[in-house]
């Protein structure tokens, strides 16, 4: 397992993550071979959205005694009434459930603390001008929490969220298909394929690359959720892209996006558990989502950099992705915030050490001009 620190927090957690959403109506005795098994593979992040009573009651209990060894994801108005999970904004339910989480989780203090699916407008408005914000704040600062998060589908509204310097952690659906889609689609659109047959739809969506950009620069680590698309993307019949893509090549992509520290698989099973946990012993060749991708129409993104690093080997040894990653991060400010410039100076080489041999372009799969693209990071950065 490979880890990151979670943007500007300083948590360090697993680049592949347990969603434990499909626990949900397993017994007790299903459920802690999963915890344990996932813990023992070195997966420490944990997203725990659910509200139900019992499978809070049965994950404390399994995490027992592990309890240091947990990342934990907790949410800020996800609530049970009535036998039934609800999106509440009632500042005295979303205060109960969430001590009620910490009390079934066996614990004094959640990692994350995640305001709950914001999506809208009105919905952002009610949150970040009521008490649902400072209620995370008070958290915050009494040390109940030691980050405040935010879970969305619509990168509109993350993009609000995450500007406000408010959140630390943005948890959202990521994968190669909903990058496609216009910022505004509804959540359970996403999950019905006529949404894609849109003939307008070709390369991301730029609202989304500037929302996974605008984290990066921020500090504000992102938690995929969907990486799978529900399993839509596995499913050669149900994949908009008309052929099936690997779990493997699903976490690839998303890892690789800018600020992305973890994806948080959806596990529900052994076999579910043992093939995301072998992502980081897949063969590069079996991880790779740039080739197939660029061979479909509605994935078109000639010129622009995937950040894959199909055009490596470099013989000069420059991490040509990354420095792509923090020119594109550059080219968004009118003057480059200095994390960017330290992280680009901390590379061991730069734009200015290319040869401009031509090989990275010729390996290139989506056009890019690396030349160009060196020279400009040398002019950009000075090195």
């Amino acid at each position: 397992m490979e880890y990151k620190t979670l943007g500007r927090t300083g948590i360090k957690v697993s680049q592949i993550g347990f969603g434990c959403e499909h626990l949900q109506g397993k017994p007790y005795e299903e459920i802690e071979p999963l915890i344990h098994g996932a813990l023992q593979q070195g997966i420490n992040i944990f997203d725990m959205f659910m509200s139900e009573p019992q499978v809070r009651t049965d994950l404390g209990r399994a995490l027992a005694g592990r309890r240091d060894q947990a990342v934990l994801q907790g949410h800020i108005g996800a609530c049970w009434e009535n036998g039934q999970y609800i999106r509440s904004r009632d500042i005295a339910q979303c205060r109960a459930f969430f001590e009620d989480f910490m009390k079934r989780l066996q614990t004094d203090y959640v990692d994350i603390g995640m305001i709950h699916y914001v999506d809208s407008d009105e919905d952002f408005e009610m949150v970040f001008g009521g008490p649902i914000i400072e209620y995370a704040k008070e958290l915050k600062s009494k040390g109940t929490i030691r980050a405040i998060g935010m879970s969305s589908h619509n990168p509109r509204v993350a993009l609000r969220a995450v500007k406000t310097g408010l959140i630390d952690v943005l948890m959202f659906s990521l994968n190669p298909a909903y990058d496609l889609l216009p910022e505004d689609t509804l959540c359970d659109d996403l999950f019905v394929k006529d949404t894609f047959q849109s003939p307008v739809l070709s390369g991301p969506n730029p609202v989304r690359a500037e929302l996974y950009r605008t984290c990066e620069t921020l500090g504000v680590g992102i938690t995929v959720m969907k990486s799978l698309g529900a399993g839509m993307l596995l499913n050669e019949k149900a994949s908009p892209f008309g052929f099936a893509l690997t779990a493997g090549q699903c976490f690839h992509y998303a890892l690789t996006r800018p600020a992305v520290c973890s994806v948080l698989a959806g596990i529900s099973s052994l076999k579910q558990l043992e093939i995301s946990a072998e992502y980081f012993d897949l063969p590069e060749k079996e991880k790779d989502y740039a080739k197939i991708l660029s061979a479909t129409p509605k994935y078109s993104m000639q010129g622009k950099c995937m950040y894959c690093n199909h055009c490596l080997p470099c013989p000069a040894q420059i991490d040509i992705a990354q420095v792509n990653k923090f020119l594109d991060l550059a080219l968004i400010h009118d003057s480059i915030p200095d994390t960017v410039r330290q992280h680009y100076a901390a590379l061991s080489a730069h734009g200015r050490d290319c040869l401009a041999c031509g090989s990275c372009e010729s390996n290139c799969p989506f056009g890019v001009h690396v030349i160009q693209r060196m020279e400009k990071a040398k002019e950009v950065f000075g090195v």
